[in-house]
């Protein structure tokens, strides 16, 4: 069916008087008067008038008729439909790989420490200068996993890859990038630190571990992180250079790079658990410098309180705010066509 012309629907104007300010126009029926100020009361009987705002209304409601004519309305509920179907399967599935990356964790806890430092040191390659590197699955290639920044990650790296399997097999959308699972892995080793500490506070018992942090973590906190998912994989590794020793580096050198990277002494001091296995070593080093201290302090009085949430919320935006580093988000990633119904062949 053919479409509805917006001008098909408007009657030719056949006469302007610009002293009367109206307009006339004639159809087959009867003469018509658009009148554009105050209504004459000495309008003969065969004359039909109406206001300006009548004739807005008729273009808006023609304008209606064509966009819908020409499926143009169709075409908007299809595009909200479609968006709404590719948040679907996105949540679906970063769901699937959270509960995978989860019990693959729980499963070997000693690996917490090496997932964490992976998923800084494959973003904190990033360059300002040159806008290259960052959070990219760089780390994954044998020259760059084999540095000595990397010394003792292969075994997190490994887990990493026994977890890509699995999620690759349920996968409806694509293979997961390495940039999107490692940066997951950093994400399921915070949320075990936080849970294990729960459960500390709870006399070791589990469950009421569980119930606390469920009432007073800050799950609700990882939304912007979660919206980062699309990441796109490198294709080989990034130049050398770009990551301190952690172990021997100095606590000027590891404020150089944070502040190099966009961050501070504040995103140093939250997220010293990533820098090496012993974070109270790590602290006590950091504590000697007078800009790191007063963060390292204020984290270490909220992880004795207990929703610890000043540092809960605090490494939750560093840790988004790194993973993104040197991406653009492919908010499409891992969406995937679904056959649509005929609702003209079901059988009723």
């Amino acid at each position: 069916m053919g479409g509805v012309s917006f001008l098909s629907t408007v009657p030719s104007f056949t006469n302007i008087n610009n002293r009367q300010q109206h307009l006339t126009f004639s159809s087959s029926h009867r003469s018509v008067l658009i009148r554009c100020c105050k209504t004459d009361h000495q309008v003969s009987d065969n004359t039909f008038s109406f206001h300006r705002r009548d004739v807005l209304k008729l273009a808006g409601t023609a304008v209606g008729m064509e966009l819908i004519g020409n499926g143009f309305i169709n075409h908007v509920d299809d595009a909200k439909a479609a968006d709404l179907n590719q948040r679907r399967q996105r949540s679906e599935f970063q769901s699937k790989i959270k509960l995978t990356l989860s019990k693959a964790v729980k499963a070997k806890p000693e690996l917490v420490p090496s997932l964490l430092t992976l998923a800084l040191n494959d973003a904190m390659t990033y360059d300002k200068a040159t806008k290259s590197g960052g959070a990219n699955g760089s780390i994954r290639f044998s020259s760059e996993i084999s540095r000595a920044e990397n010394a003792g990650l292969s075994d997190g790296l490994a887990l990493i890859e026994e977890a890509k399997k699995e999620i690759d097999s349920f996968s409806k959308g694509g293979p997961i990038s390495y940039a999107d699972l490692i940066q997951l892995a950093g994400q399921a080793a915070v949320k075990a630190t936080f849970l294990a500490s729960a459960i500390r506070k709870c006399g070791g018992n589990e469950e009421k571990g569980n119930l606390l942090y469920t009432a007073y973590g800050s799950s609700g906190q990882w939304g912007l992180f979660d919206r980062q998912f699309g990441r796109s994989d490198a294709t080989e590794a990034d130049p050398e250079g770009r990551i301190p020793l952690w172990g021997k580096a100095t606590v000027q050198e590891m404020k150089d790079k944070f502040i190099a990277i966009g961050l501070g002494p504040r995103q140093l001091a939250v997220m010293s658990a990533f820098l090496g296995p012993d974070q109270a070593a790590t602290e006590k080093l950091l504590a000697s410098d007078p800009q790191v201290a007063p963060w390292v302090q204020k984290y270490q009085r909220s992880r004795e309180t207990v929703s610890q949430t000043d540092y809960e919320v605090d490494l939750i935006t560093a840790l988004t705010k790194l993973s993104g580093l040197g991406q653009q988000i492919n908010y499409e990633a891992y969406t995937y066509p679904v056959e649509r119904i005929n609702l003209s062949k079901l059988k009723l």
